[in-house]
């Protein structure tokens, strides 16, 4: 155990970082990060009304110039959590009664959130029908804040747990070897006794989650078949999704074909005897002029705007009735609902995943595991809810009047964040919008959206940060709150058959501290990467 002195003085150094810079020394940081950004894929496209066919010209992404301190401990912790994690959002899919009644539209959220009323409403019909793949595979990532009240040493605290189109594997890796490569060419000019190599831990994300995919693609069984990346339009994330690509082949020598929900929905066809997925394609490109597809990889279909019509639902729904294994399946993505999360804080509804040996099996979790998990939630309740902050408080709702989950969320607004079920960032509701928000939000919605205590943040931590694009490319130095996201994989869903799971690397995003939101793509955050602390 860490002596009181020993944490302290780790602690420490959240609240005074970075080192102090010369002029001299940040433009020579900046300069041989961005040059190591453009040399290593660290980029994005430009913003444009339209990306060319083929990429013209690319911008490195947002980064920080040093890597973000964060106790050692707490990061080993956090990496041995995602192997609970996997396991218990693995059971949540499989159990169809349990998502009916959280996220179905009789009595669940997608009773009055229609979008997750028309996914849940297609995966009820495609399970009445039959569905032929017993699958799942999720690429998942959990998202962590280090929560530092005044006074009281840093505890780890879940932002929210992602199970479809997690993003941003590749680049982390990337920023990771940046800092990496800045320390073994500078030192970081002696700056910090803490820029020491062993403490820049490495990131292997790329080939862990590549792994995750040429797991589901062997379990589908034929070799010949191809991976399809499901993205969007005008994507330009690219240089995060590339890198998979890359790796499934060089690796697995598995390929990878990338189309769009409105592409597919004129290429993907199913057999009506096996139901196996072909996605058509150019005799040019393939002499057959279409291809077996063994999993479908989401990196688009998680928000309602990417549905426009019906037919980008048939579409998903297509894809889920195949033979093909869906990362994420329907379930799997209404897994990760915000709902979900909520529940999962509840009395008894982590040992009825976790601990109940007769409905699962192996593996279980002792008392101590569980009470680790719990230990990384903040507090949250739905806003239809009643005193007891867990059932839902139906008078209320029916007159109109104001339940005690929004009288709860008006009292303490100040330390709040309210949370729909979207992803994608851009979507919350943070401390002193959330009154007038609530005098605008009609009461049959307020199922769909939960109250969650805010994480408070080191007070104090600074770093450099750069943004390519504007009239001014300098690094500027501001305080910052930084997020760390674990990732990890799992394929699941034989009855009988032991869930395959790995912990598969890690990200940091490191925002100004004024920020509510965290996106990376959506111009919050920069990328970052850890520097381990002892403590």
């Amino acid at each position: 155990m860490l002596s009181e002195s020993t944490e302290m003085a780790s602690t420490s150094v959240l609240f005074e970082w970075p080192p102090t810079l010369s002029n001299a020394q940040i433009h020579e940081l900046t300069l041989l990060a961005t040059s190591y950004a453009f040399s290593n894929g660290l980029l994005y496209l430009p913003p444009a009304e339209r990306q060319p066919p083929i990429p013209e010209s690319a911008i490195h992404a947002p980064l920080a110039l040093f890597p973000s301190p964060f106790p050692r401990s707490l990061f080993e912790h956090a990496q041995r959590l995602q192997h609970i994690y996997n396991v218990l959002y693995a059971r949540i899919a499989q159990d169809e009664e349990f998502l009916d009644r959280i996220m179905g539209t009789e009595n669940g959220v997608g009773k009055v959130d229609d979008f997750i009323g028309q996914l849940w409403t297609g995966w009820k019909q495609l399970r009445d029908e039959g569905l032929v793949q017993p699958l799942h595979l999720g690429l998942f990532r959990s998202d962590y804040l280090l929560h530092t009240p005044p006074g009281q040493s840093p505890t780890l605290k879940q932002v929210e747990f992602n199970t479809i189109s997690v993003s941003f594997g590749s680049l982390s890796e990337r920023t990771a070897g940046l800092h990496r490569y800045l320390q073994a060419s500078t030192q970081y000019y002696n700056t910090s006794p803490h820029l020491r190599l062993e403490n820049f831990p490495e990131n292997d994300t790329i080939a862990g989650l590549a792994e995750g995919l040429a797991a589901a693609h062997k379990a589908y069984g034929d070799e010949k078949s191809w991976i399809l990346f499901v993205v969007q339009p005008d994507e330009r994330n690219v240089f995060d999704q590339r890198p998979l690509e890359y790796k499934l082949l060089e690796k697995h020598s598995i390929h990878v074909i990338r189309q769009t929900f409105d592409e597919l929905g004129h290429s993907a066809t199913l057999d009506p005897d096996t139901r196996v997925l072909r996605v058509s394609c150019s005799p040019d490109l393939h002499p057959n002029g279409f291809l077996e597809i063994s999993t479908v990889y989401f990196r688009a279909g998680y928000a309602p705007i990417e549905y426009q019509t019906s037919c980008q639902y048939q579409t998903r729904f297509l894809l889920e009735r195949s033979r093909a294994i869906n990362c994420p399946t329907i379930a799997l993505q209404l897994a990760g609902g915000k709902k979900v999360q909520e529940v999962l804080t509840q009395p008894g509804v982590l040992e009825y995943f976790l601990s109940n040996e007769k409905k699962w099996g192996n593996p279980m979790f002792d008392k101590q595991e569980l009470q680790e998990l719990r230990q990384s939630f903040m507090k949250m309740w739905g806003l239809d809810v009643g005193k007891d902050l867990l059932t839902p408080d139906y008078d209320a709702l029916e007159s109109g009047k104001e339940g005690f989950g929004v009288a709860k969320a008006r009292e303490l607004a100040l330390s709040l964040v309210l949370k729909p079920q979207r992803e994608g960032g851009g979507n919350n509701v943070y401390k002193d919008s959330i009154p007038p928000f609530l005098d605008t939000l009609p009461p049959e919605e307020r199922q769909a959206w939960i109250a969650m205590e805010l994480i408070v943040p080191a007070n104090g931590t600074g770093n450099y940060l750069i943004r390519a694009g504007g009239a001014n490319e300098a690094a500027v130095k501001v305080v910052v709150v930084s997020e760390l996201g674990i990732f990890g994989w799992a394929l699941f869903g034989d009855k009988g058959a032991d869930i395959r799971e790995k912990e598969a690397g890690w990200l940091v995003r490191t925002k100004g501290k004024g920020s509510d939101e965290g996106g990376v793509a959506t111009g919050f955050s920069v990328l970052d990467s850890v520097l381990l602390v002892d403590g």
